[in-house]
């Protein structure tokens, strides 16, 4: 089982080198069901490996100078905030119990995990639909005003749920400000980098953590991304989002059934 895990790190990587995100989508899962970590453990970790792996991948999109560095601190700033302030003042204050009355039992591992599926489902409708709108845009104000509250809600999410927030980055990129594809995938990698790594290190001391477990796995991701980098260059990432959707969605809809009937918490 844990052969699996190990593999699925290749694939985390391989998909963000792709389509600019969604490591995170798999890797919060993979840590929770396949190697036993609590969600709170495996948001953290997720944000770790999802953090150098974007890191990593990043660096040859600065060496092409696909990066659009105005734009990835515009809406780095606001996200960055928005992560520490789910880390340090929102994650560490949610109670053990989130709903416990009427019959109803809802524990912190378990509403972490329910908000992971929900996002999972938003995430996998909007790369099964294919509704990205072409390049070209004329920026303006009224856009980079939405890019800063998207970029503080990205942070928000990537904070609480350590999930990169990708699949909202790359098409913000795209519709708002007329980034082409490849220059948003680029960007996107690189504030993803920055939100995960500052989000796990405001936070590690939390969690206990095997460092040598850690490494192995973020060295196999970024082993994938690589991959994935190198793929994209001849097919556009794209044509493959509404494969991945479907992946996410049954991973998602996954989530839910095991936690609602398999553990039996919540009333049927």
């Amino acid at each position: 089982m844990e052969l699996l895990g190990y593999f699925s790190a290749i694939v985390i990587g391989l998909v963000m080198g792709l389509i600019g995100g969604g490591g995170s989508i798999l890797s919060v899962p993979i840590f929770v069901y396949v190697f036993g970590f609590d969600p709170v453990t495996a948001t953290t970790l997720s944000l770790f490996v999802v953090g150098v792996t974007s890191l990593v991948g990043s660096a040859g999109f600065v060496k092409d100078k696909l990066i659009d560095f105005r734009t990835a601190f515009i809406f780095g700033i606001p996200s960055v905030l928005g992560v520490l302030f789910s880390r340090r003042l929102v994650l560490p204050h949610l109670p053990e119990y989130i709903i416990n009355r009427w019959g109803i039992t809802m524990t912190k591992d378990m509403f972490l995990l329910f908000l992971f599926a929900i996002l999972m489902l938003i995430a996998s409708s909007k790369m099964i639909r294919k509704n990205e709108r072409p390049s070209g845009r004329k920026q303006n104000g009224n856009n980079y005003t939405i890019l800063i509250s998207q970029g503080l809600l990205v942070g928000i999410i990537t904070g609480l749920i350590g999930a990169g927030g990708g699949f909202l980055i790359v098409p913000a990129l795209v519709m708002l400000i007329g980034l082409p594809m490849k220059r948003a995938v680029a960007t996107s990698l690189f504030i993803i980098a920055m939100n995960s790594i500052l989000g796990f290190l405001s936070t590690m001391k939390m969690v206990a953590h095997d460092w040598t477990f850690l490494i192995i796995f973020s060295s196999l991701s970024v082993v994938g991304i690589f991959i994935g980098i190198a793929v994209a260059k001849n097919i556009d990432g794209r044509k493959l989002k509404p494969a991945f959707g479907w992946l996410v969605l049954v991973m998602g809809l996954f989530i839910i059934i095991k936690e609602i009937f398999f553990k039996q918490q919540l009333p049927i």
